[in-house]
Order: structure tokens, then C-alpha cells, then sequence
């Protein structure tokens, strides 16, 4: 409970003393590029694989004759947008992101870069943290949203190149029956994944102290603690969006 409450008094500290909005408009524009487009690459693999792995897992254990092919691409297409997409990129988001965010501003704290900026009046919490939140809420969604197409898309190319799906039947199933605010539920969830794990892993970095060790143990708690939010996070937002 301690440190929950010293998380919330760090988000605080976040909006006290801001900088100019220029300034924030640039590093902004710094941190979309170290967070979004550097992580494009991971999350590419991953959806195309995991929409691959989704659609032949999903034909293999269709053994009924009753169910017709097309329902492999509508599974493919709702664990996708619903839930893979979202939450399985956001776990690899807090793997690569969350642990750069807290090792850096845990290297500054340690080597007194920190507090050289609160001897010059900076808000340092504000200047270093707030434009690392806003620019992983920006950039998530896109991921999460390219995310979604290529898993569909290897799920695609995964069925009817192993012949367990016609393309006929696969894109009808994507088609069929489609909910439209099932999009709506992923970006909801790709916002709050961002906040989450940027949030967190900041908190992390910036309260670190003593040397490299302790750099390398913030790191690691970063990542699993913005694990565990979440999917304490997904499943509230299950309950509350369903």
C-alpha cells in the first residue's frame, strides 16, 4: 500500500511546475520515435506469428464436420482484436519499453543527471516522465493496431498455405458477423496498457537508488510489475466493457 500511494503522489508530481509546451511538443516527438517506431519490428514478428499460430491451432482442433471452415478466420479475427492484439503486444511493449524507460531515468538518478535538473528549478519528475506517458499513449494504439492486421493477415497466410482453409472461406469469416465495437474495446485497452506500463516502469526508474545492481533489479521489477497490471487491467476492463 505504501508504494501505491507513492505511486499515485509521483503521477501528481507530474503536472506541478510544467514546462513550456514547446518544450514538451519536442521531447514528445523524441520519445514517439524511442518508444513506437523503434518497437515496429518486435511487434510485427509477433502478430504475424501469433495470428499464424491462432488460425492453425484453431483448424486442428475443429474436428467436428457440423463447423464450417470460415469460423477459423472469425476466431482468428476476435482472439486478435479482442484480446491478442492488445494484450499480448502490451506484455512485449513492457518487456522492450518498460525496461528502457526504467534503466535510463534509474542510470540518470544514480549518476546525479536528476538532480542536477531540481538544482536548476526543473521539475525533473514532470520534464523526463510526462512526455514518455503521453508519447506511449500515442504511439501504443498504433502498434496495437498494426498488430491486429498483420495477425489477421498470418493468420491468412498460415491457413491457406497449409491448406486448412480456402481464402474464400477465411475472409467470409472475418467478415461475418462483425462488432464493431470490439475495435473500440482493443484501443480502450491499448491506452490504458500504455498509461500502465510507462507510468510504472518511470516510477521505477526514477526512484531508483544506489549503483548499476540496483539499476538492473529496477529494470526487473518494472517489467513485472507492469506485467501484472496488466492483466489485472485486462480483466477489469473485461468486465466492465463486455
Amino acid at each position: 500500500m505504501r508504494s501505491i500511494g507513492k505511486y499515485f503522489m509521483f503521477l501528481r508530481l507530474l503536472f506541478v511546475n510544467r514546462e513550456s509546451i514547446r518544450t514538451y511538443i519536442r521531447l514528445i516527438f523524441d520519445e514517439s520515435i524511442k518508444i513506437g517506431v523503434n518497437s515496429v519490428f518486435i511487434v510485427v514478428i509477433i502478430s504475424v506469428f501469433i495470428g499464424a499460430v491462432t488460425a492453425i491451432q484453431t483448424a486442428y482442433n475443429l474436428v467436428s464436420p457440423l463447423i464450417k471452415e470460415y469460423i477459423i478466420g472469425t476466431i482468428v479475427r476476435d482472439m486478435t482484436i479482442i484480446e491478442l492484439a492488445p494484450t499480448i503486444t502490451a506484455i512485449v511493449f513492457a518487456g522492450k519499453v518498460g525496461s528502457n524507460i526504467a534503466g535510463e531515468l534509474g542510470t540518470m538518478r544514480i549518476t546525479e543527471q536528476v538532480d542536477a535538473l531540481e538544482v536548476m528549478g526543473v521539475n525533473s519528475a514532470s520534464y523526463l516522465v510526462l512526455p514518455k506517458i503521453i508519447a506511449s499513449i500515442i504511439t501504443y494504439p498504433m502498434l496495437v493496431t498494426l498488430a491486429g492486421f498483420l495477425s489477421i493477415w498470418g493468420g491468412y497466410v498460415a491457413g491457406t498455405l497449409t491448406g486448412v482453409v480456402t481464402p474464400e472461406d477465411y475472409i467470409y469469416g472475418i467478415r461475418i458477423d462483425f462488432i464493431e465495437f470490439n475495435i473500440v474495446m482493443a484501443l480502450i485497452k491499448a491506452v490504458v496498457f500504455a498509461f500502465l506500463v510507462s507510468s510504472i516502469s518511470s516510477f521505477q526508474g526514477y526512484y531508483t537508488r544506489g549503483g548499476a545492481l540496483e539499476v538492473g533489479i529496477a529494470s526487473t521489477t518494472a517489467v513485472t510489475n507492469s506485467c501484472i497490471a496488466i492483466l489485472l487491467a485486462d480483466y477489469l476492463l473485461a468486465q466492465l466493457l463486455v
